[in-house]
């Protein structure tokens, strides 16, 4: 039964409770109204003084009719007749003739009995009504009170895949090791004839983004079995206990299915590292944990019920989930490099009108860190940028400023600045664009703009040639020259400094004392680590760095940052004066056309002759 006839069932019940309430209410109103409006001692007056021409008995009460046409309520006692009671009050027999007052008397009613019983007995069905209502209403439906302890995971069968391994690129090495499971899952024999035991669980680590739900789908649909798909936070609710239900009845649920997958998202909402929690040893959290660490651990070795959890925190989570016996094995998904950036581009392609220019490798070069989400992101902006432009491909030019959107949010350029202001940008980003390019260790300039995007008033798209995975000193200190190249600009050119290099300085700052602290590049203070982050292990999140450092030492370390920075800052001013014409012609072109590509720049400043491999720092070798 839907969930719309459900509804309506229940709207009828619930009108009919409340017809039964009222009904119970009127007949309880109706017994409690005990107001006399005329006393029975009155009423014999009243005869006997010759006013009332008509009286009608129903059982207790009185209707009185009198002869000026008014009428009047009494009652009589319940334990004598009508007439005895008038005889005890001292009305003679003469005046209950007819010929002076009518008395009739009525018989009792057979609903009055049936009333009287439905009374007594009517809140009491009520009651119970009331409780089959509520008993029902629970039992009913996947959302309902009484269904909180049960799973809220949603299965899959497998019969109809939707993703498959063929639709997961730029990650080969985690689809080798996840090839392992769906092999186990088609052909057990195989394993089991070698002694093999298949891992009971896998655990996907990895940035966000960088595709492990969609590879545990891709598992799901290679392997064509029941999959189970349920997030960490499902199994937490405000009520203590239905956390650990709902893991004893997911895991039921699979080893029913057998065999089978479940696949749980985010895991790190469940298993933190326990003791830590602000709830202490009775966390809810932990309770469930505790419930998860013991259905895994209790498996049949014959149960073919293989756990995959994805989280992208798994310095949180606690030892006793990641030891051998619940997941076995880790599996690392990486950002992509460019031949992976290229195979998820040609993923994320499929089915898109492409115009003939377009060339995946130069937008996988154009794009280093990111991940699939990213760049799924950025093929959708360009499909969205060609249909708003009317036309019938996406091109190359769409894909760019798609890159440049994901980058650097999108343009403004309904944004009002005076001259001045545009003036102080150009050679800001000017700035940027020349000392880049003069160091020989610094990443490439692909494009210059004063066009506003996002909360920037200009940029100068900065990319590396190539991926790297391990960063020099002498590539931090060229990242540090040319991001101090604008507010070296400024100051040459206008003798004064703005407000738009202060997340320039903010990095700026952050890579110094990083080098110092961090990465033990430090002459003056050596190869050594400054400090440890304190990390609330149960909110996952860094908030203080606990100092392990004497007070000279802080002050030799706050020196040395200053004087990293205050030295790249001066290389920077000696690179723009070196290039002032330069830096002029640049600031004009782009006040002229607002933005500068690659190759125009080459033109107005050919690449240079690398000199030195880095900067003079002071007490650096």
């Amino acid at each position: 039964m839907d969930s719309g006839s459900n509804n309506r069932q229940s709207i009828v019940y619930m009108l009919i409770f409340i017809g039964i309430i009222t009904l119970v209410f009127y007949a309880v109103r109706q017994q409690s109204i005990t107001t006399e409006d005329i006393s029975i001692g009155e009423v014999a007056q009243q005869i006997t003084n010759g006013r009332l021409k008509r009286i009608v008995v129903n059982e207790d009460e009185l209707g009185l009719f009198y002869a000026d046409g008014s009428e009047g309520k009494s009652y009589k006692e319940p334990d004598a007749t009508f007439i005895e009671q008038l005889a005890q009050l001292g009305v003679p027999v003469e005046n209950l003739s007819p010929e002076n007052v009518i008395i009739e008397i009525q018989p009792p009613s057979a609903w009055f009995g049936v009333i009287n019983i439905l009374g007594y007995i009517l809140p009491f069905i009520m009651i119970a009504g009331l409780f089959w209502f509520v008993f029902r209403q629970a039992r009913g439906g996947g959302n309902s009170a009484m269904n909180f302890g049960q799973s809220k995971a949603r299965k899959f069968t497998g019969d109809n895949p939707t993703v498959t391994f063929d639709d997961v690129a730029g990650i080969p090495e985690a689809k080798e090791e996840l090839f392992e499971v769906v092999e186990f899952l088609r052909e057990p024999e195989k394993f089991m004839a070698l002694g093999a035991r298949i891992p009971k669980g896998l655990l996907l680590m990895g940035a966000p983004g960088t595709g492990k739900t969609l590879l545990a789908k891709a598992v799901s649909g290679e392997a064509g079995v029941p999959f189970y798909s349920i997030s960490g936070s499902e199994f937490v609710e405000m009520f203590v206990g239905v956390g650990a239900s709902r893991v004893r009845d997911l895991f039921e649920k699979a080893k029913a299915d057998s065999p089978c997958i479940v696949f749980v998202d985010e895991i790190d909402a469940v298993g933190r590292h326990r003791g830590a929690g602000l709830g202490g040893s009775h966390d809810e959290r932990e309770q469930t944990l505790n419930q998860i660490l013991v259905e895994m651990d209790g498996f049949d070795t014959d149960t073919n019920v293989i756990i995959i959890a994805a989280t992208n925190r798994p310095d949180i989570l606690d030892p006793a989930l990641l030891r051998p016996g619940r997941f076995d094995r880790r599996v690392i998904l990486d950002r992509p490099d460019m031949v992976g950036r290229e195979a998820i581009l040609e993923v994320h392609a499929r089915g898109k009108p492409l115009a003939p220019d377009v060339d995946l490798k130069i937008l996988a070069k154009g794009t280093p860190g990111f991940v699939g989400a990213d760049l799924e992101n950025m093929i959708n902006e360009a499909a969205i940028l060609a249909a708003r432009r009317e036309k019938k491909a996406i091109e190359q030019t769409d894909f760019q400023e798609s890159i440049e959107r994901v980058i650097a949010g999108p343009e403004r350029k309904s944004r009002l600045i005076s001259d001045v202001e545009k003036q102080i940008i150009a050679y800001h980003e000017a700035g940027h664009a020349i000392t880049a390019r003069s160091l020989p260790e610094a990443d490439s300039v692909h494009k210059i703009s004063i066009i506003a995007r996002g909360q920037a008033g200009g940029y100068t798209l900065i990319l590396p040639d190539n991926d790297r995975t391990l960063v020099s000193r002498k590539k931090i200190l060229a990242d540090m020259v040319s991001l101090l190249g604008g507010r070296a600009a400024e100051e040459i050119v206008f003798s004064d400094i703005t407000s738009g290099a202060s997340n320039d300085l903010e990095r700026v700052t952050k890579l110094a004392r990083e080098m110092v602290t961090r990465l033990g590049m430090s002459s003056e203070l050596g190869p050594m680590v400054y400090g440890k982050k304190d990390e609330m292990v149960f909110l996952g999140k860094e908030f203080t760095e606990q100092r392990d450092y004497s007070e000279s030492v802080a002050e030799m370390i706050d020196k040395e940052v200053k004087e990293i920075v205050i030295a790249a800052y001066e290389r920077a001013k000696d690179i723009l004066l070196k290039h002032r014409e330069v830096l002029d012609t640049l600031a004009e072109k782009l006040l002229e056309q607002e933005t500068v590509d690659a190759k125009e720049l080459g033109e107005i400043f050919p690449m240079p002759e690398p000199k030195n491999g880095g900067m003079p720092v002071k007490n650096s070798k």
